[in-house]
């Protein structure tokens, strides 16, 4: 084993550890890290981390169900749209796409660069998320109608399907405001999206590349095992101070993945 395969997988306990302690944000890491580390290209990067994704938020679903802190028919009805949007993105839209874009006074925009550069938006998105201290979420208790669910459940899943993220930071939001969803239960509930979402998704890459099976096992048993660590250690760490802090570290890393990418082409 390389020295950097080894700091790759200390960087999977670390996803897996950011995850156990704020509940969410640390599966944002893994694309950067499987990329600009270990030397993945996007499109393999973002299948992978769908797989490393969905295995650890299976995880947090039993952890949540334990405190029942999870609404499986609510997370089901979100799932089904969202499932089918992942799917079909990893198994024709990304593959379809074409591998340059478009040229423009001989400056190239190319696929994985495109790629890249909409996973460094998303990453903004949920550190400025993180960040800002919320007021609390005015929850509804009013269940909207379900071609609503449909159309959202679908725009996350091409999001989620594209970035190869768990969108969790999408989905809580949507569950609080728009299936009226008490807070804590939401956090559970959209770990039931993100593990369907993520392991179906996946299934699409199955078609078009070929997975080191070896590799990616091993990555994924060394995140779930940063979560189980990270869950532990969570009653003792405040979570509003390292979300903050987290929410800072995902800003910069947007930021470098931009200036990397405009630098290279």
């Amino acid at each position: 084993m390389t020295v950097v395969e080894i700091i790759g997988f200390v960087g999977a306990l670390i996803i897996g550890l950011v995850l156990g302690l704020i509940g969410g944000g640390g599966s944002i890491l893994t694309v950067p890290l499987l990329v600009y580390l270990l030397g993945f290209n996007p499109i393999v990067a973002t299948a992978y981390s769908l797989f490393v994704v969905g295995s650890s938020s299976l995880v947090g679903v039993i952890q949540k169900a334990k405190k029942n802190l999870v609404d499986f028919k609510t997370g089901l009805s979100f799932s089904f749209p969202s499932f089918l949007a992942v799917y079909i993105s990893r198994r024709f839209l990304v593959p379809g796409i074409p591998e340059d874009i478009f040229t423009l006074n001989g400056y190239t925009l190319t696929k994985e660069m495109a790629i890249m550069v909409f996973f460094a938006i998303i990453m903004f998105l949920a550190a400025t998320s993180m960040i800002k201290t919320k007021k609390e979420v005015v929850e509804t208790h009013t269940k909207q109608p379900y071609y609503k669910t449909f159309i959202q459940g679908t725009t996350i899943g091409v999001i989620t399907g594209l970035i190869g993220a768990g969108g969790g930071f999408l989905y809580v939001p949507a569950l609080v405001l728009w299936a009226g969803l008490p807070m804590k239960r939401a956090v559970g509930t959209s770990l039931v999206i993100v593990s369907l979402n993520s392991i179906i998704g996946f299934t699409g890459d199955l078609h078009t590349l070929d997975i080191d099976w070896t590799f990616l096992l091993s990555f994924s048993f060394i995140t779930v095992l940063g979560i189980l660590i990270g869950g532990y250690l969570s009653k003792y760490v405040s979570n509003k101070k390292l979300k903050k802090s987290f929410g800072w570290f995902v800003l910069i890393m947007a930021v470098y993945i931009i200036i990397k990418e405009f630098s290279q082409h």
